[in-house]
């Protein structure tokens, strides 16, 4: 398709006009050329209900093109039989826009409608030509006729290819708002359940310590509570980000991206996660990555933001005995930003493993697997797969498993192109 121009909104209504003007005075001229003044009116006029069926809302289409096919036809009808003929044009620009109400009603009519309209403005329009003197019938016929049956065909072809355009155009909206609503979801899931998960964390410290025998020092308990207070106060002011993004009109999650120095995200993550206890963790960042200027795309730091606090958030729900947890963001000499997360805690039941790959992951991410030497079946909420598919749009490839390295723990990879890939 060829891209529309960009006009302003004062230069389309200048050419609009002018093409309202332009149809307008073609309009007078075919009429005045019938040299008899009633015929000049009427074939004005319907001339231009022709032009204005073309131009009414989708909902007044059928009745106004109804109304102009058959004010058309009968002025044909009725021209045949007056003595005063138009001897230089049966009326051209009335025959297009007849022509061009079939392509309307092949685009936007349902089929019964658009079947029934195309065929009278055929009709209208292969009547047109016998407005012109009897003598001149035998060569309008031979000639002309063939010509509009010809230019019909093209006009039912022409609102079929639009009704094609179309019906892509309705997909690929309709596509565009389900990938918005799936980023909606992932997002409202990575706010809420970072925060949720290390409420619930506390929640279980006190209780386990409760529950032993060695109830919170009260300095202690305030400070765990202060923790929990704080966790449910940000998960509140994300919830209402996330409320007030979904408000704003032609706004989407890049409203909220983090922005700023990347390490400082990083490290506000982490901190969040140790306050938690009682695992500590590390951010490893290559040099370049260090501050506000690290020159790397939007997207791309939004995605390292969201791999990491994914990344703490599973730890934190699904990993037992976590002592250490090492965040590590570099790039590697094939031209990709490498994100790392591993700790070094047993796999829990709910822990699933995934797989690796452009497009396997999010399948895997989803999947029930076994992840410990019992074999009991579990199953991964969506954080992993909301990650597979964030990383993948991006064209890059993710890992989520037990370490390779054959020690304890789980590893969470994300390969990140740093060139954006061609479209």
């Amino acid at each position: 398709m060829i891209p529309a121009l960009p006009l302003s909104p004062l230069l389309r209504r200048a050419l609009l006009s002018t093409a309202a003007v332009a149809v307008f005075a073609l309009l007078v001229a075919e009429g005045a050329a019938t040299g008899y003044a009633p015929t000049a009116v009427a074939t004005v006029g319907t001339g231009m209900l022709c032009v204005a069926a073309l131009v009414v809302p989708v909902g007044r289409f059928p009745l106004a093109a109804a109304v102009a096919v058959v004010a058309s036809g009968a002025l044909s009808v009725v021209t045949m039989r007056l003595t005063h003929r138009p001897e230089v044009t049966p009326g051209f620009a009335e025959m297009g826009a007849l022509l061009l109400l079939v392509s309307r009603a092949v685009r936007s009519a349902r089929p019964v409608p658009a079947a029934a309209l195309s065929a009278a403005s055929g009709l209208a329009a292969g009547l047109l030509p016998l407005r012109l003197p009897p003598a001149e019938h035998t060569d309008v016929i031979q000639l002309g006729e063939p010509v509009i049956t010809f230019a019909l065909a093209l006009a039912v072809v022409l609102g079929l290819y639009l009704r094609l355009l179309d019906t892509f155009r309705a997909r690929e909206r309709e596509a565009d708002r389900q990938a918005q609503r799936l980023e909606y979801a992932r997002e409202l899931h990575d706010f809420v359940a970072h925060h949720v998960t290390a409420m619930v964390a506390q929640t279980k410290a006190v209780r386990y310590a409760s529950a032993r025998g060695h109830a919170p020092a009260p300095d202690d308990l305030d400070r765990m509570l202060a923790g929990i207070e704080r966790a449910g106060s940000q998960a509140i002011e994300s919830m209402r980000g996330m409320v007030s993004v979904l408000r704003a009109p032609g706004e989407g999650p890049a409203a909220i991206r983090p922005t700023g120095d990347l390490g400082a995200e990083l490290r506000s993550l982490t901190d969040e996660f140790t306050a938690a206890g009682p695992a500590t963790a590390d951010v490893f960042l290559a040099p370049g990555l260090t501050g506000a200027e690290h020159g790397l795309r939007p997207e791309l730091t939004t995605a390292v933001h969201r791999v990491v606090r994914e990344s703490l958030t599973n730890i934190r729900k699904h990993g037992e005995g976590v002592r250490q947890v090492t965040v590590d963001v570099r790039p590697s000499p094939e031209g990709t930003l490498i994100v790392t997360v591993t700790d070094d805690g047993r796999a829990a039941q709910s822990r699933a493993a995934t797989g690796t790959g452009t497009g396997a992951a999010a399948r895997a991410a989803g999947k029930a697997e076994t992840a410990n030497d019992g074999g009991a079946p579990s199953r991964t909420g969506f954080g992993l797969t909301g990650l597979a598919e964030r990383v993948e749009t991006l064209g890059g490839t993710f890992t989520a498993g037990p370490r390779e390295d054959g020690t304890a723990g789980w590893r969470v990879t994300a390969e990140l192109p740093l060139v954006p890939r061609e479209a």
